[in-house]
């Protein structure tokens, strides 16, 4: 199976599906943040190893306690993994921390601050040519 065919595409989105349900309902470790998500999963061609891209809305401290958590329940997850998705293979889940939500909430915030002190510098001009022209 290829890495980017309909099928591997497939197992993927299920994948990914499962893991979320997983983490959301019915793991109880304190060191996960509730709004933790999986944003992405890589399975492997041979099923082997995936690779599930993390996200939690919070700060860096609570993106590693989480990312600690999931490692720790890793057995849990794989179990109930195996149950929920008919594949040949469960495969080995490696949780990455992924930090482009994060990212781009930064970016839109530097983004809305030029935008914001540009227009603020466009109406002190305005004020001071119409003072200027009294």
């Amino acid at each position: 199976m290829r890495k980017n065919s309909i099928k591997n595409t497939r197992i993927n989105a299920e994948v990914l599906r499962e893991l979320s349900s997983i983490i959301q309902g019915q793991i109880k470790d304190p060191r996960i943040h509730p709004m933790t998500s999986v944003t992405s999963v890589e399975v492997a061609p041979d099923l082997k190893t995936c690779r599930a891209y993390i996200s939690v809305l919070g700060d860096e401290e609570a993106l590693s306690q989480t990312i600690e958590g999931l490692r720790s329940a890793e057995g849990y997850i794989r179990r109930e993994l195996a149950s929920g998705v008919n594949l040949r293979n469960t495969p080995q889940i490696r949780f990455v921390p992924d930090r482009s939500i994060s990212y781009a909430i930064r970016m839109s915030r530097m983004i809305d601050d030029v935008t914001r002190s540009d227009e603020q510098s466009h109406s002190q001009e305005d004020l001071s040519g119409s003072e200027e022209d009294e």
